[in-house]
């Protein structure tokens, strides 16, 4: 057997080996899995206000879906089955009871940006979504802008805090994803996030460039020419379906939310793309124990080759919604 069947073969059935560059070493202890080991730690500093560089506090996995198998409400749940092969063999319990009757989720998401992308080819995010309920928003519109680079310590070093009047909430996630051109591997992408409420913006004219650099000081050397503007990217407002289907134990007191996401166009409702994502929220990477990641690293490349007929490799929600009109921006995706 060739050596990249034979690793085919043993990342199919969860035995993934940590290589040397893959591991990290602390006080001449391995506490992290391969995945983890890829995660360096944060080169701690300040940002301009003198506050420490915010720390990793989320793990998520996402798996990019083809959405055309989805059709119905029972269909966001046709994935249990496959997800809870890999989970036994693992000895992972994969919990669904109850979720059948949870509610479906609606929210409409929609992406600013300038005419040549100059936000997210530079990594930068701009979205506002708002939940409905029953046909009708639930609550005000959320703001949510993102740094987002598969650089960690550029990442933490982004300041995306808003000047705002309200309260805000940063969330720093590393997020798990196949590699870009075949299944059996993780790469890793850090998302700097922070959500607000659209209340909190007293600015009349929101999509000045001068405006949103005011909100968001990080994009002001950004700036090229006076009297920029955004607009919606790709004239495209987004659908999005979201179904929580389970939760996935992976011992050691790790549990980790899954759910199902459908993305299409509103008002016609053509599908765009399906992610299937969980996880992890944690204070402090110690949290994380060596054998549950062990098993969540597995459990991914498994899955991987489980759903191998539902995956879109290299592709992210957001980067669908930009890439629509055929004009590809120039991201870190």
């Amino acid at each position: 057997m060739e050596k990249n069947e034979t690793e085919a073969s043993q990342a199919k059935n969860g035995k993934v080996q940590p290589g040397k560059k893959d591991t990290l070493i602390e006080n001449g202890q391995m506490n992290s899995t391969v995945w983890a080991g890829n995660v360096p730690l944060i080169k701690q500093g300040t940002y301009a206000d003198g506050l420490p560089y915010n720390e990793l506090n989320y793990l998520a996995f996402k798996l990019i879906l083809k959405p055309n198998r989805f059709v119905s409400r029972n269909s966001l749940f046709d994935l249990v089955k496959v997800m809870k092969k890999p989970a036994a063999a693992l000895h992972c319990n994969f919990q669904t009871e109850g979720f059948i009757n949870m509610p479906i989720k609606i929210r409409e998401v929609l992406f600013v940006d300038t005419p040549d992308f100059k936000l997210y080819n530079n990594g930068f995010i701009l979205r506002r979504r708002i939940a409905y309920e029953d046909g009708f928003p639930a609550s005000n519109p959320e703001i949510v802008f993102k740094f987002r680079h598969p650089d960690l310590q550029q990442a933490a070093e982004t300041d995306v805090r808003p000047l705002i009047s309200g309260d805000y909430r940063v969330k720093f996630k590393c997020q798990a994803l196949p590699l870009k051109d075949h299944l059996g591997g993780i790469r890793m992408l850090y998302s700097h996030n922070v959500q607000f409420p659209r209340s909190s913006v007293t600015h009349n004219d929101v999509f000045s460039f001068d405006t949103i650099s005011e909100i968001f000081p990080v994009l002001k050397h950004l700036k090229e020419n006076a009297g920029e503007r955004i607009q919606l990217v790709n004239d495209m407002i987004v659908e999005e379906v979201l179904q929580d289907i389970g939760i996935l134990d992976l011992g050691d007191g790790i549990k980790a939310k899954v759910n199902m996401a459908i993305w299409r166009t509103r008002g016609e409702h053509r599908p765009l793309i399906a992610e299937l994502a969980y996880q992890i929220r944690f204070k402090d990477r110690k949290e994380l124990k060596l054998e549950a990641m062990q098993r969540a690293e597995r459990y991914f490349i498994m899955l991987q080759y489980a759903a191998k007929d539902w995956i879109s490799l290299n592709a992210t929600k957001t980067g669908v919604v930009y890439r629509s009109m055929g004009n590809p921006p120039n991201s870190h995706e």
